[in-house]
């Protein structure tokens, strides 16, 4: 079997388009200066029964009550020198969310306590950014092998659960919807970056990959959940970095694509990035796990607590499983060469915690197909180093899975 995916992996790469990614607009614009200098202002909305247009109060079409909400931010931008860029309406958490530059000279600690004392002004942050953690891929794109097919038994996973009837959102950089491997996989796909058109790119679209590629089409390779319907959220974009490419985010991009994901009903979100903590991120998430929507996140070892939103309760914080001295809380997946599909119709190699984060989010799809909002972190069965064992997470749901589990099954043994 393994021959087998190596050939294909070599008939691919002779019929693939030449160089190892599609280069994006995006890709090529240096960083924006709005990153250190802009502030997000967060207006309270009215409970509906105290707006003049109650029944509509607080949705996207209530324009009026938008308008006005509007002309105050920009009061309060014009009253503290600073420049009102854009707003957002976030009603799920009553508010409207305003983006504000600081002028150069100005302090934005300053400006955020300022403004923070509007009374109409819920609270203010910085407009803080993030980073996927995908690792630069190798140049060797012939290696087929996926580690799940062998690790996690992939097939035995599949003649459990596919991920059928699950919705899960794919929060990251621009998905190629329509790869040959990809296409009709999505709900809907939305752009959170209306000022960066742009070709697809490739992070997105090797985290779609590995959650849900279509199986049996004689190409590619197979997603660990392909029945999973996703939402694809572009609220990250790529730009150069060194010799490789970065996929970074805002809060506020990040905050649209929570929100619609909420509002769409998502059953997992993938969020396989990582940066500083956030409120407004925090309350968008908290209120999602009080829906009992499950997020899956990537553990980035470099910031306190494996940073946000991998360090938020409730959130299942996921690194690559050959990553030392990792906190026990931490579940270790596959994300070393593992191969997914990329922009231009073609599939490469790729590494880091951001590929196993997708990982752990397509088995949260299996387990919720058998289990509904049962399933959490407390069914992934993993050994003592945190590595999640799939087969033992599974089988205990269905005697159909004919996996040999490593982990010990406390009342499940013999269930096969």
């Amino acid at each position: 079997m393994r021959a087998a995916a190596l050939a294909l992996a070599l008939a691919i790469a002779l019929v693939a388009p030449a160089g190892p990614f599609a280069a994006t607009a995006a890709a090529q614009e240096a960083d924006p200066a709005s990153e250190s200098r802009e502030i997000l202002v967060m207006l309270r909305m009215p409970a509906p029964h105290f707006r003049p247009n109650a029944r509509y109060g607080g949705r996207y079409d209530d324009r009026a009550a938008q308008e006005a909400r509007r002309r105050v931010a920009a009061e309060i931008a014009r009253d503290n020198g600073l420049k009102l860029l854009e707003g957002w309406p976030m009603p799920l958490i009553g508010v409207d969310c305003y983006v504000m530059r600081v002028p150069d000279g100005q302090s934005v600690d300053e400006a955020i306590a300022k403004v923070s004392g509007h009374s109409m002004v819920a609270w203010s942050q910085p407009l803080n950014s993030y980073e996927t953690l995908a690792a630069p891929a190798p140049s060797d794109p012939l290696f087929a092998a996926q580690p799940a097919a062998s690790e996690w038994r992939l097939a035995d996973l599949h003649g459990v659960a596919t991920g059928r009837g699950i919705t899960i959102a794919v929060i990251d950089s621009k998905i190629e919807v329509d790869h040959p491997d990809l296409r009709g996989q999505f709900a809907s796909s939305r752009d959170f970056f209306a000022n960066r058109p742009g070709a697809a790119e490739s992070h997105g679209t090797g985290i779609a990959g590995v959650i849900s590629a279509k199986p049996g089409n004689g190409i590619g390779m197979v997603g660990i959940a392909p029945g999973a319907r996703l939402l694809a959220l572009r609220a990250c974009f790529e730009r150069p970095r060194g010799a490789d490419t970065a996929s970074v985010c805002d809060s506020l991009t990040l905050a649209k694509a929570l929100h619609f994901a909420l509002e769409r009903g998502a059953d997992v979100v993938n969020m396989s990035l990582s940066g500083p903590s956030d409120p407004l991120l925090a309350s968008l998430i908290e209120l999602g796990l009080d829906r009992d929507i499950s997020f899956v996140a990537a553990f980035d070892p470099r910031r306190p607590g494996g940073g946000f939103p991998a360090s938020v309760p409730g959130v299942i914080p996921v690194a690559e499983e050959s990553l030392p001295s990792l906190p026990a809380r931490v579940y270790r997946a596959p994300g070393r060469d593992v191969p997914t599909t990329q922009p231009g119709g073609r599939w490469y190699l790729v590494n880091g915690s951001s590929f196993a984060a997708a990982h752990i989010t397509g088995l949260l799809a299996l387990l919720r197909e058998e289990r509904g909002n049962a399933a959490s972190s407390a069914a992934l069965a993993r050994s003592s180093s945190g590595v999640v064992d799939a087969c033992a997470t599974l089988v205990g749901t269905s005697e159909d899975c004919d996996c040999s589990c490593s982990v010990e099954r406390a009342g499940r043994r013999g269930r096969k």
